[in-house]
């Protein structure tokens, strides 16, 4: 039996755990850690504001090339001009004027479940087919989604292909407070589930 002395210890050592655990989980999911890099790879279902974002880092960086990724959109899709998230993610930057030369748009297919893994499995095989051959890339994805993407990538694409990880901070709330926001709470529940998820399948096929 603990003391009320060591209750209070234990009580001040969970209440610690878990401050620790409110204010890391956001950094952590939100990874930073760009490489040098000659492709920048963006993820299409990314909002405006991070197409944007992209736009400024592959202007700012050492880049060559830019490749668009993502499945088909889910909604308005007869309506609509283009029929995925790679295209209309390429259109974007055309239309804030990036070159079309330098932009690739790599889609996938239709998939149930596992999408960030149906992209990069796409990107992997349209590397196998192109003369453009990087030595190194970095992903560009917004907020909590990023430490996902790079594991998966990292996962499909070495030791052949250096990924590096570029997360863009949402726009829907603060990260630093991120518990306050009931977006900030939907994204970081969701997104560690969807980490840990991430963790224990093989992905390498």
């Amino acid at each position: 039996m603990l003391t009320f002395q060591g209750w209070v210890i234990a009580i001040a050592l969970i209440v610690s755990l878990i401050m620790l655990a409110i204010t890391q989980i956001h950094p952590f999911l939100a990874v930073n850690s760009p490489i040098t890099a000659d492709v920048l790879v963006v993820e299409g279902w990314v909002t405006d504001y991070t197409i944007k974002a992209a736009l400024s880092e592959f202007q700012e960086g050492d880049y060559r090339h830019v490749v668009t990724t993502g499945i088909p959109v889910e909604r308005g899709s007869y309506l609509a001009e283009y029929k995925n998230f790679a295209q209309i993610a390429a259109a974007s930057l055309k239309k804030m004027g990036l070159e079309s030369e330098k932009i690739t748009i790599v889609p996938s297919p239709e998939v149930r479940k596992d999408r960030t893994y149906a992209s990069a499995i796409a990107f992997r095989q349209w590397l196998e087919n192109t003369d453009i051959q990087p030595r190194a890339i970095n992903i560009l994805s917004e907020s909590t989604h990023a430490r996902r993407s790079w594991l998966i990538y990292r996962k499909v694409l070495t030791p052949k292909t250096q990924v590096g990880i570029i997360s863009i901070p949402s726009q829907n709330y603060e990260p630093q407070k991120w518990w306050i926001y009931s977006a900030g709470v939907r994204a970081v529940i969701n997104e560690t589930v969807a980490y840990v998820y991430a963790l224990i399948v093989n992905w390498r096929a």
